[in-house]
C-alpha cells in the first residue's frame, strides 16, 4: 500500500488590523471570520468546476478541476485492485456526483469509479480498477483556460510498446504488399466532431487517384517505409476552436486516419500513428514512439487559427537550427510548444536525457531532408488549397525535434477562417488533403530514396 500527500501542513499567516482600524470595522470582521469557520461554506474553500475521464489503450487520465489547488491523499488497494483518493476542503456537489457517469464501459482500466462524503469537508473517490495499474497522481496550475487540476493518469504496469503495437497491426511483409484497411468514414466516427461533417459548394480540382488499391504481388523490392503520422493535441488539449465550435484535435485526428489508411495500402509502406483517439501525449513522447518503430519521416497534422478570421490557407513548417523564417512562424511554434502545459505533462517524470536531446540542433543533414519533404508536401497541397505562404517555413517546433528523422508540421487549413472550419469538417475534404499529402509523400521518396531502417524480414 503507497500514500502519498499532495500538501505538507500548512499554517495561515496571522491576521493584523491595518493602523487606525475601527472597533465596528475589527468587530464585523471577526463576525465574518467566525461566520466562515462555522459554516460549510468556510469549510468547503474549494469549488470543483468540473470532472473528465479521457480512457486509452496506452492509459486513462481523469482529471478534477477547482477553483484553488486540490489538497489530496491517495492509495492503492489490493484485492481488489483499487485506486482511492481523499480530496480535502472540498464539498460533495454535483460535479463530482456526475463522476461516476463518465466512466465508459469499453474503458481499459476502470471498471467503475464510487464517490460520496467520507467525513466532514473530504469526499473519498474510489476508483476500482480491472488490472493492477501504475498510477501518476499530480496536480497542475492554471494555464489557458483552465483553473488548478488535480490528474489522476492510469498507466498499465507494463507500458504500451508502440512497435509492438505496430508488428501487431500487421506483417511486415503484409505491410510490404500493401493491405486494405477499414474504411476511412468508420475510422472518423471514433472521433466525434463537436458539429456534424459538411458539404461544400466551392468545387475543387480533382487530384489524383483517391485510394490506391491493394496490390496481390508483393513487390520485388525488399525496403519498408515507416512514417510516422502524428495527430497534433488530444485529451485535455483541444487545440484551436472554430467559430462553429470545431476542435482541432478531432479534425487532425481524422484527417490522420485517412492518411494512414492510405499509407498502409502503399507497397512497401506502412504508417503508424501517434495517438489514435481523444487523449494527451506529451510532445518529447510523439517524438520518441516515432524513433521507438525507427520511422522514416515524421509528419504532425494541425489547423491553424488566428486572431483575424480572414487568414486562410495550407502551411508546411520543418524545424529551424536558428531563428523563425517569420514572426508569424515563431508565435505559431510558440502557440505549438504550449501544448504540455495545456494537455497536462507531469513534469517529475521527464527523462533529462531525452530533453537534452530533443533540445540538440546540431541536425543540419535532417533538416536539409525536411525541407525536401516539406516542399513536395506543400506543391500538392497547392493543388487542393489557396496556399498560406507560398514556401516552406522554419521555427523551433518542440514536436519536430527528432535528431534523425525528416519531420514537418502540416497547417491543413485556418480553423479560425469559417469556410475553411466548414471544409475541415467535410469528410470530401479531408480525403483530398489526406491524398496531397501522400502525393508528396510519394514525389519525396521518388527524388530522395529513404535510408536503411527496416527491412522485410
Amino acid at each position: 500500500m503507497h500514500k502519498q500527500t499532495a500538501f505538507g501542513t500548512e499554517q495561515d499567516p496571522p491576521v493584523t488590523a491595518r493602523s487606525g482600524i475601527s472597533r465596528r470595522e475589527l468587530l464585523k470582521f471577526a463576525g465574518a471570520s467566525l461566520t466562515l469557520l462555522v459554516s460549510p461554506v468556510g469549510m468547503a474553500a474549494t469549488s470543483v468546476l468540473g470532472v473528465r475521464v479521457w480512457p486509452a489503450a496506452e492509459y486513462t487520465r481523469i482529471t478534477i478541476e477547482g477553483t484553488t489547488p486540490l489538497k489530496f491523499t491517495h492509495m492503492l488497494v489490493k484485492d481488489p485492485d483499487r485506486l482511492v483518493v481523499d480530496l480535502e476542503g472540498v464539498e460533495f456537489d454535483s460535479v463530482l456526483q456526475s463522476l461516476p457517469s463518465k466512466v465508459l464501459e469499453s474503458d481499459p482500466y476502470i471498471k467503475l469509479i464510487r464517490a460520496g462524503r467520507n467525513r466532514p469537508g473530504v469526499v473519498r473517490l474510489v476508483v476500482e480498477l480491472k488490472a493492477e495499474i501504475n498510477p501518476q497522481v499530480f496536480p497542475l496550475a492554471p494555464v489557458a483556460n483552465y483553473g488548478h487540476r488535480l490528474v489522476l493518469d492510469l498507466y498499465p504496469t507494463t507500458p504500451v510498446d508502440p512497435l509492438l503495437a505496430l508488428i501487431q497491426k500487421s506483417s511486415p511483409l503484409d505491410a510490404a504488399a500493401g493491405q486494405p484497411n477499414p474504411e476511412p468514414g468508420n475510422a472518423a466516427a471514433q472521433a466525434p466532431n463537436p458539429q456534424p461533417p459538411t458539404t461544400t459548394a466551392r468545387q475543387e480540382a480533382p487530384p489524383e487517384q483517391r485510394n490506391t488499391p491493394a496490390r496481390s504481388n508483393r513487390p520485388a523490392a525488399n525496403r519498408l517505409i515507416t512514417i510516422a503520422l502524428d495527430p497534433g493535441h488530444g485529451g485535455e488539449d483541444p487545440g484551436a476552436v472554430g467559430s462553429r465550435g470545431s476542435f482541432e484535435k478531432h479534425v487532425t485526428l481524422s484527417i490522420a486516419r485517412r492518411l494512414k489508411q492510405r499509407i498502409d495500402n502503399e507497397p512497401n509502406m506502412r504508417a503508424m500513428l501517434t495517438r489514435d483517439g481523444d487523449y494527451f501525449v506529451p510532445l518529447q513522447q510523439r517524438v520518441s514512439r516515432a524513433r521507438r518503430v525507427e520511422a522514416h519521416l515524421f509528419v504532425s497534422i494541425h489547423a491553424d487559427a488566428f486572431v483575424r478570421p480572414d487568414a486562410r490557407g495550407s502551411s508546411v513548417f520543418v524545424l529551424s537550427e536558428g531563428g523563425a523564417s517569420s514572426t508569424a512562424a515563431r508565435l505559431l511554434a510558440q502557440k505549438e510548444n504550449e501544448a504540455d502545459l495545456i494537455g497536462g505533462i507531469n513534469l517529475a517524470k521527464q527523462d533529462g536525457h531525452l530533453a537534452r536531446t530533443l533540445l540538440d540542433l546540431s541536425q543540419t543533414a535532417t533538416i536539409n531532408d525536411s525541407l525536401k519533404l516539406g516542399k513536395a508536401v506543400l506543391n500538392e497541397l497547392g493543388d487542393i488549397n489557396t496556399l498560406h505562404k507560398g514556401q516552406v517555413e522554419q521555427a523551433g517546433f518542440a514536436v519536430l525535434k527528432a535528431p534523425d528523422i525528416p519531420s514537418i508540421l502540416v497547417e491543413t487549413a485556418f480553423i479560425s477562417n469559417p469556410e475553411e472550419e466548414q471544409r475541415l469538417n467535410d469528410e470530401a475534404y479531408q480525403d483530398k488533403m489526406a491524398d496531397a499529402i501522400l502525393r508528396g509523400l510519394r514525389r519525396y521518396f521518388r527524388d530522395t530514396p529513404p535510408a536503411g531502417r527496416n527491412k522485410v524480414a
